[in-house]
């Protein structure tokens, strides 16, 4: 028996990276797997090779959002699980942030993720379930040039707190995971393996985190298996919210 049999789960950002193994994770688990993405070939293809759907879906347009819910309520006729997992990173000090990118991080990162619950709670309320919103170490602290997206993660941590109370009278769980330093295309974007291997080796865990670490996590959350846990907050970090080795 898989730990998501009979769940429909909708994955925003699912073509790759986290969004990727939680994915296979979940279809391994028995869940029909609904990948939301504007990777339009990537999205595709993984949803070919794990036996699930795609949608195109761009997290901060409502219409999407709107129409990614219609299609899985014609398609399965319910939703069980949401991840919010879509989000991009801009990277600047705050006075060389322009207002357009720190618009354009909010947008996606914390629009995007009122925006899915907003739609996703319309089939959701009917069955129970869980959400699952993919926050941050930055959500937890506030590493310097990053005001954009420490922001939008911030927002995401108490976004969560409120749709958990909001929904309580659902079934509906609301849950946040803050991943630390995770091997992802996104870090690729951003840094040189000498300083990933500089933050690593500060780790009490030294090293990156994967992907799969974080399905893990989220799958425990997406399951019944968490069915005590919501309004919470599940840090997958190799210890960098708590401290340094010595």
């Amino acid at each position: 028996m898989g730990r998501l049999d009979g769940k429909v789960a909708l994955i925003s950002g699912g073509a790759r990276g986290m969004g990727a193994e939680e994915a296979r994770l979940f279809a391994a688990e028995g869940a029909k797997v609904v990948l939301g993405d504007v990777l339009h070939e990537e999205g595709s293809k993984l949803a070919q090779e794990i036996g699930g759907l795609y949608v195109p879906l761009d997290v901060s347009r409502e219409a999407d959002w709107n129409e990614a819910v219609a299609t899985i309520e014609r398609e399965f006729d319910g939703l069980h699980v949401l991840v919010n997992n879509a989000a991009i990173l801009k990277r600047a000090r705050i006075e060389d942030t322009s207002l357009d990118l720190f618009e354009q991080v909010i947008a996606v990162n914390q629009t995007g993720v009122f925006l899915g619950m907003k739609a996703a709670v319309r089939l959701m309320k009917n069955s129970g379930g869980s959400i699952v919103n993919i926050s941050s170490t930055a959500g937890i602290r506030g590493p310097a040039n990053n005001i954009a997206y420490v922001a939008s993660k911030f927002a995401v941590r108490g976004m969560t707190k409120v749709a958990a109370n909001e929904f309580a009278a659902y079934g509906i769980r609301v849950n946040s995971v803050h991943p630390g330093l995770i091997e992802t295309p996104m870090l690729d974007d951003f840094y040189d393996q000498a300083a990933i291997d500089a933050f690593a080796a500060r780790q009490l865990i030294n090293r990156l985190g994967t992907g799969r670490e974080v399905a893990e996590m989220v799958l425990f959350l997406a399951s019944d298996a968490s069915s005590y846990s919501t309004g919470a907050e599940f840090i997958c970090d190799g210890g960098v919210t708590t401290g340094n080795r010595q």
